[in-house]
Order: structure tokens, then C-alpha cells, then sequence
């Protein structure tokens, strides 16, 4: 006879909501599957995480790299689905897709979508966006943003369990099929300059490498770095990067590296073949993380190039939408520009906005840096304004106006341009790169012109002997041009970011950004409040009442009633701690998310609009 006390009945576990997942459909097909088109019956038994992304979208590529532990641990019971949707013209083009794919190692199948056409099924707002549906084939979450990993982690191994006693889950390999590997001596390369003797040394950044060419631009001399993907200093053959960008000359001579995907600056003395870290941890930077102080104790965020300006080594940070400087004298970094908020506004620097800054370039007199802001097709400038920097726009009007029209500066278009270079004129070229064109913008006379097409993703340019060496990313060359005496005229074609618009009614809109912490966790307000909101429109005048910063993740947005139709801009961010009362140094987490809101005011459209930054909207 057993006389313990008979165990408690743990509690069920909470019901989840059941909502089938609709069908993966899209008309550019499947990538990295052999060729088979798939569906979800052919996942049935698998843990699946869609992840809605596009290639121009720095904080897609962050999610990429989030992911790739998750898909390793859980390699036969996950399967990761990248749904491609485009905001760009060019990345509706499946080759551009095909390029992507390669280009940032995506090792799981990729559905094509040109249309959105699944993008619009699961009623996406913004990228990146993350559905997780159980091996039965219901939706069972949603993530939108970065920071998401560790909590679609928990919750796939609460599948895993579930479903493994259920009987519902099926262990093997998924159907990832990787491509054949194509021999060339460069891989979508980012950028380049000129060497001292003629010759270029080029971020090869697909095999994460630097290699240096000799001065026909084709011939290689060495390669530094091992090829693989890592964060190693050391000599040519034991420094390891991971996907490097941008290169500008140090004082001392060494070449300064933007290496974008350990978020970190790196340093190359030519004369040794030494690569050393100058700047960053080798973590992602988050909201509330230092914005200044020593370079290798400061997390950055997918710097993606430099340039000498100003005493200083400016930072294009793409990640975080902003401008930083490294300091050789004092070995310090700090926030030059930017506030984190993703749009363009011009003004002091510290209160102007970026977009995924990519492109940098300190002007022929040294009085201005150039910036390529790729998310919002604009050609920007750093100028210095009594004390401080001030920030200018010379071409491009906001993150949804794109196309290749030439003309007066005020109405010219780019598409997601990546690269500038100074030309001794007092111009600047431009690489134009979803146009696949080379640009020039005159100051002098406010006109934008085309000095080039049929390139492929140029992402950067170097002057040399009054030619240009243009980086052709998607080609993996570098292509010499002639700059000709007078550039084409391009009537071209302007574009709108193609994604429907919300009806809203009139009056007040309930905004709400759904957030539930993961499994395990809770909302941090150890040190005040754990959540962010801030809300601005285009036009301004869209909203009457309800702009501005806030710490509810709701508010009661008043729309004025003289404007029909615009954008509602939206960030969100929520940090969440381990619930363990035993832990005094709790693991927290910081999920974020900034979306732009189509929307149209209409007497039939809804009075409520949800954002889903993680978790299900239970009133959806």
C-alpha cells in the first residue's frame, strides 16, 4: 500500500486560439526547394515559422541572423518558410529575389511573392513579420520586428512536446535543398576603394572577406580573412568577419571596416595583413543599450559604412537609423545624428531622421558627408551648423516615393540607392542601385541626371583618373566607366509602395499594439515602464489629436477632419524578463518594431486598429 499524498494534476496548459493557416501561395514559385513547389500539407507534423521579409530591410536581414541558431537546434522538427514580399519595384523581380537569397545565406525554403498575395492571406502590416503554425497546421502566433527569437524558441519547444505526445509531430530532415555553388572570384560584393598604388581592396561580402585586386580591377592579389563567417582579429588567413560593407582610410593609414553583421568596426593594416576591432561588442545595439562611451565596451548595429568627415570616422548605422563617429584619439564612439526613428526629417542632428543609412562620402572640400539613406530613396547631407551638424535632404520626400525620374532636384526619384561618391566638381554620383543606374546630383545647378544604366546593384563607386570603378554587386565585378562630358536625360517612371490601404473610420481610431510576454516571462518595470509608443502621420495634419511619444502600448487617436488619406507611422518597443523570483539577474529580452501604416478614411472603415508586436489579438 503506497500512502504518499497522490500527486497535484498540474494545471492544463492555456488553450491557444485555433485559426487555420492559409495556403502559401505566390507567383514567382519556391527557391531552395529542388524545384517543388510546396504546401502546407507537405508540412503537416512540422513546427513552421513563416517569416515575411523583403532584402531592403535591414531589420528582415537582423531576424535572418536571429533565426539561424533556432534552425539549427531544431533542425527535425522546425521548418523555417521565407515568404518574399517586396516594397521596391526591383524586388519584385525574381532574379533580384534569387540574388537575395544567395547573397544573405538564406538556408531554408523561400516562396517568391511578387503579388503579396500571402502577405495579404495572413493580413501582414509590416516587415518583418513572423507566424508561427503548429504541426497541425493552425496559426498559433505572431511576431512582428526583431528581438523575437529566444520567445518563438520557448514556444517551439512547447510544440515539440505537445505535439510529440500527441503524436502529431514528425522528426527528419525538411525540404531545404541548397543550391550548386557558383565559382567567381567575388561574391556580391559591397564596396571598394582605391588603394595607394592603384589597386582596390573590395569587401567581398557574401564570403566574408576582404580582397584586394590589382589596378585592371580583375586580377587578385590576396585575400584577408578565412571565408568563413565569424569575429576573429588575427592575420590574413585566421581574421574572421561576417558579411563586411563599408572601407575608409585611418589617419595612420589603416583601412577602417564596417563589419555589418558582427556590428562592429575593424581596422586592416595593409602593411601586416593585421586585422584588429576598433569599435563594438560583437552584439546587436537595443533601445536603452549605451549611445556613447569605449569603442569595444558599445554595442552597434549593423554599421554598413564609413567615411572620414570632421575630425572623426563617421558610421553609417543601418540598423538603428542613425549616424555615429569613432574618435582614433580617445577610442570612443557616440551618436551623431539620428534618433533611432526610421523617415526623413531634416534639421539639427540630433532631432533629424533616418532610414537605413548606407552610403557615405565626405564632399571634394570636405564640407559636407553625403548619404546614401536607402529606405527612403534619398540623397542626404551632414553640413556643419554653428556648433553642432545640421541634416539636409538634396533629393528624395519619404520611405514611400521611389522610381528613376531625372530633373530639378525637388521632384527627381531614386530607388533604395546604396552608395556615393564625391566628384571633384563639387557633384556626387550616386549608385542607384534598385535602378540599377549610376546618378549625378549638381548643387550648383539642382539637377539630378543619369550617367549610366544596365549596371546590376552598383553599391558603390571609386573615382579614378576621372573614370568611376563601379562595385556591380549582383554582377560580382567591378566595372570601369568613362564619365561622360553629358549625362542622359531619363524621363523614367515614379512608383508608390504598392500595399493596400486600411479604412479607418472618421473621428477617433483606437490604436492598439498587441503585446503578450512569452511563455515564462513577464513586462520589466524594474526601472520604470517596460513598453514605448510613439506615433507620428503623413501628412501631420492626418492626425488632430494623439501624436507624439507615450508608455501605453493604446491610445485614442483623433483624426482631423479635412484629410483623407495618409500613413500613420507607429513604434513600438517591450521588454520582458525571465519570471523566476529565485534569479536575481533575470535573462530580459527587448522586442521592437516600427511599421507604416497605409490608411484611408472612409464612413465604412473600422475604428480600431491593431498592431501585433508579438502574441495573438484575441478581438481580431
Amino acid at each position: 500500500m503506497n500512502d504518499a499524498a497522490p500527486a497535484p494534476t498540474p494545471a492544463p496548459a492555456p488553450r491557444r486560439a485555433r485559426v487555420r493557416a492559409p495556403e502559401l501561395i505566390g507567383k514567382g514559385g519556391w527557391l531552395n526547394t529542388g524545384g517543388k513547389d510546396l504546401t502546407l500539407a507537405d508540412l503537416r507534423g512540422k513546427c513552421v515559422v513563416v517569416d515575411f521579409w523583403t532584402f531592403c530591410c535591414v531589420n528582415c536581414l537582423h531576424v535572418l541572423d536571429e533565426l539561424r541558431e533556432l534552425e539549427e537546434k531544431h533542425r527535425d522538427t522546425l521548418v523555417i518558410i521565407g515568404v518574399h514580399s517586396p516594397k521596391f519595384v526591383h524586388e519584385a523581380e525574381h532574379q533580384a529575389v534569387v540574388d537575395a537569397v544567395e547573397r544573405y545565406e538564406v538556408h531554408h525554403p523561400v516562396l517568391d511573392d511578387p503579388e503579396l498575395a500571402t502577405w495579404k492571406q495572413y493580413a501582414v502590416r509590416a516587415w518583418p513579420t513572423l507566424v508561427v503554425i503548429d504541426p497541425e497546421g493552425y496559426v498559433v502566433a505572431q511576431h512582428a520586428g526583431e528581438g523575437h527569437a529566444h520567445a518563438i524558441a520557448k514556444l517551439v519547444e512547447e510544440l515539440e512536446a505537445e505535439h510529440g505526445a500527441k503524436g502529431t509531430l514528425r522528426r527528419g530532415d525538411g525540404p531545404y535543398v541548397a543550391p550548386e555553388p557558383v565559382a567567381t572570384h567575388l561574391r556580391f560584393p559591397g564596396k571598394a576603394l582605391l588603394l595607394p598604388d592603384g589597386g582596390f581592396l573590395v569587401s567581398d561580402t557574401t564570403r566574408h572577406r576582404l580582397v584586394e585586386i590589382e589596378r585592371d580591377s580583375e586580377t587578385v592579389r590576396r585575400h584577408v580573412g578565412t571565408g568563413d563567417r565569424g569575429f576573429a582579429d588575427g592575420g590574413p588567413d585566421e581574421a574572421r568577419f561576417s558579411e563586411p560593407q563599408g572601407l575608409a582610410v585611418l589617419p595612420d593609414g589603416r583601412i577602417a571596416v564596417a563589419d555589418t553583421v558582427n556590428h562592429a568596426i575593424r581596422a586592416l593594416d595593409l602593411a601586416t595583413g593585421e586585422t584588429t576591432t576598433l569599435a563594438g561588442t560583437g552584439r546587436q545595439w537595443w533601445q536603452g543599450s549605451p549611445t556613447s562611451g569605449p569603442a569595444r565596451e558599445v554595442d552597434l548595429s549593423s554599421p554598413w559604412d564609413v567615411a572620414w568627415f570632421a575630425d572623426r570616422l563617421w558610421i553609417a548605422m543601418a540598423g538603428v537609423h542613425q549616424l555615429w563617429t569613432y574618435d582614433p584619439a580617445t577610442r570612443t564612439v557616440q551618436v551623431a545624428a539620428g534618433t533611432t526613428n526610421e523617415g526623413l526629417v531634416d534639421g539639427p542632428a540630433d532631432e533629424a531622421w533616418f532610414a537605413q543609412p548606407s552610403g557615405l562620402a565626405t564632399s571634394a572640400d570636405g564640407e559636407r558627408l553625403w548619404v546614401a539613406d536607402s529606405e527612403t530613396s534619398a540623397l542626404r547631407y551632414v553640413e556643419r551648423d554653428g556648433d553642432g551638424f545640421a541634416v539636409r535632404t538634396a533629393v528624395g520626400t519619404g520611405l514611400f516615393d521611389f522610381g528613376h525620374r531625372d530633373g530639378a532636384a525637388g521632384q527627381a526619384l531614386l530607388q533604395h540607392p546604396l552608395g556615393v561618391t564625391a566628384l571633384p566638381d563639387g557633384s556626387v554620383a550616386v549608385c542607384d542601385t534598385y535602378n540599377h543606374a549610376l546618378r549625378r546630383y549638381d548643387p550648383a545647378s539642382g539637377e539630378v541626371t543619369t550617367l549610366a544604366t544596365d549596371l546590376r546593384e552598383p553599391s558603390d563607386a571609386v573615382l579614378v583618373d576621372g573614370d568611376l570603378v563601379v562595385v556591380e554587386s549582383a554582377r560580382h565585378r567591378l566595372t570601369r566607366l568613362r564619365l561622360p562630358e553629358e549625362a542622359v536625360r531619363f524621363a523614367g517612371q515614379a512608383h508608390r509602395t504598392q500595399r493596400a490601404a486600411t479604412d479607418i473610420a472618421p473621428g477617433t481610431l483606437r490604436l492598439d499594439v498587441v503585446f503578450q510576454a512569452p511563455a515564462g516571462q513577464k513586462l520589466d518595470t524594474r526601472y520604470g515602464p517596460s513598453t514605448r509608443l510613439l506615433v507620428s502621420a503623413t501628412p501631420p495634419e492626418l492626425l488632430a489629436q494623439g501624436a507624439g511619444p507615450g508608455t501605453d502600448l493604446f491610445r485614442d487617436l483623433v483624426l482631423a477632419d479635412d484629410v483623407t488619406e495618409g500613413v500613420l507611422h507607429v513604434s513600438a518597443m517591450a521588454a520582458s524578463c525571465d519570471d523566476d523570483p529565485a534569479n536575481e539577474y533575470p535573462a530580459c529580452h527587448v522586442h521592437q518594431q516600427d511599421w507604416g501604416v497605409p490608411v484611408r478614411v472612409s464612413a465604412e472603415g473600422t475604428a480600431r486598429l491593431p498592431l501585433v508586436l508579438a502574441g495573438m489579438d484575441e478581438q481580431g
